[in-house]
């Protein structure tokens, strides 16, 4: 069968796609970029916000427009919380909900392929990574969540916290590393939680990748502040691990906080930035707040402005608070008009960019290690690339059209900041 996977939302539905792509090839099956080229259409949907949900419903129509003769699989977050709504829409022939996921191909092999395994299962050839065209690998550690924030309905429609082995996670690594990935990214509902229920945690598994592993580069995706040990940010003398984190933070409002079920004070949110700035020099911080949360008073949001300038972050994730159905915030007093979080995103926006513009103005001057993702023909006989730095600050060069960047990691000069918010760079080699 020929395969085409979507996924909208988090990394971790990324990883997931991934981590599918290779059981579907392992089992003789080709996964192909185009819909019209696919046999089996899987989508893995997202229902953070409502909006989420939405793109996820107009997606899974899409793609049956797109291709109405394959068999279209539906799973992630949005299948699972409206599994009838899903199972009964034009053209899904199949619902995978998030407690099966983990055996989606397998399902879809027993329910749609032919019993012939195509001649390819047996051949070696490159991995259905770069068929999707990326450098950097995300990797599923854990699923489910044990906390319950008011505003979360991703920890209903993810359950319970189940780690995946350190002997997998690194098996993994080891063979996309094979493969020629230069960087990972750790993924999952709750990071942080990683061991909760295998008597291990992040900070060993970090430990254990470090040692038996040789990936060059290894990130984290969001990490919630109040699961990382007062020693954490002493892995990072290893230069293997990426100086940036995403820490979100929701609110700058201890009393907004509460009504969150958030974990961490402000107070120890700002000494944990400090902690990582520290330890480590050049520490790219980024975070998300939720605008307009149930009963946020202008005090509070006066509050959160002071408090994310006092801390100053390298980008924010801006969210308008949405009532999702199912979450304990949905029944809270005080629903905060929508002109009102329409014009206090609108401020948190100028200030977050702001903020960003003086973060990459402080990159200028450095000489630094770029992973090159992607290049494009720029005239003149020269292309550009585009790639990150440790701390992920998004980097183009131009460079001769012959040149073979794609990744790779070579030392380049940031030169400027351009309208786009992209550092520009020379390399070495050009003078």
């Amino acid at each position: 069968m020929k395969i085409h996977l979507k996924a909208l939302g988090c990394r971790l539905n990324e990883a997931e796609l991934e981590q599918w792509s290779q059981q579907f090839s392992a089992g003789g099956h080709e996964i192909v970029a185009s819909v019209p080229d696919a046999d089996v259409l899987v989508l893995n949907t997202c229902a953070v916000t409502n909006e989420a949900a939405g793109k996820s419903r107009r997606l899974m129509h899409r793609l049956y427009r797109e291709n109405p003769a394959a068999k279209l699989v539906v799973s992630g977050c949005y299948a699972s919380l409206q599994t009838d709504e899903v199972a009964q829409a034009l053209g899904v022939d199949l619902v995978v909900p998030n407690a099966d996921k983990d055996r989606l191909p397998q399902t879809v092999m027993q329910q749609f392929a032919s019993p012939i395994m195509p001649a390819m299962a047996t051949e070696p050839g490159e991995t259905p990574l770069f068929l999707r065209g990326r450098q950097r690998a995300f990797i599923k550690i854990q699923d489910g969540c044990r906390y319950r924030c008011t505003f979360c309905i991703v920890t209903l429609a993810r359950g319970e916290e189940r780690s995946r082995s350190e002997a997998d996670i690194i098996s993994e690594i080891n063979g996309l590393y094979g493969q020629g990935v230069q960087e990972i990214v750790l993924t999952g509902v709750h990071v942080g939680g990683y061991g909760s229920d295998t008597s291990s945690s992040l900070y060993a598994l970090v430990q254990a990748i470090l040692r038996e592993t040789d990936i060059p580069r290894i990130r984290f995706a969001s990490v919630e502040p109040w699961d990382l040990p007062e020693d954490f940010f002493a892995l990072f003398a290893d230069p293997r691990l990426m100086p940036h984190m995403h820490l979100p933070l929701q609110s700058g409002a201890d009393s907004v906080l509460r009504r969150m079920a958030r974990r961490c004070k402000t107070a120890e949110f700002a000494r944990l930035v400090e902690q990582a700035r520290t330890a480590v020099a050049g520490f790219n911080v980024t975070t998300d707040i939720i605008v307009g949360f149930p009963g946020e008073t202008d005090e509070e949001w006066e509050q959160t402005l002071a408090f994310v300038q006092s801390v100053g972050f390298g980008h924010l994730h801006i969210f308008s608070y949405s009532v999702r159905e199912g979450t304990k915030a949905a029944g809270l007093p005080g629903q905060v008009a929508e002109p009102v979080k329409k014009q206090r995103s609108q401020t948190l926006h100028e200030i977050g960019e702001l903020m960003k513009q003086e973060w990459l103005q402080q990159q200028v001057g450095g000489y630094i290690p770029v992973l090159w993702e992607y290049g494009r023909e720029s005239g003149d006989g020269r292309q550009t690339y585009t790639g990150y730095t440790p701390n992920y600050c998004k980097v183009s060069v131009s460079v001769p059209k012959n040149s073979q960047l794609g990744n790779t990691v070579t030392p380049t000069l940031l030169l400027s900041v351009d309208a786009d918010g992209v550092l520009q760079g020379r390399l070495s080699n050009e003078g």
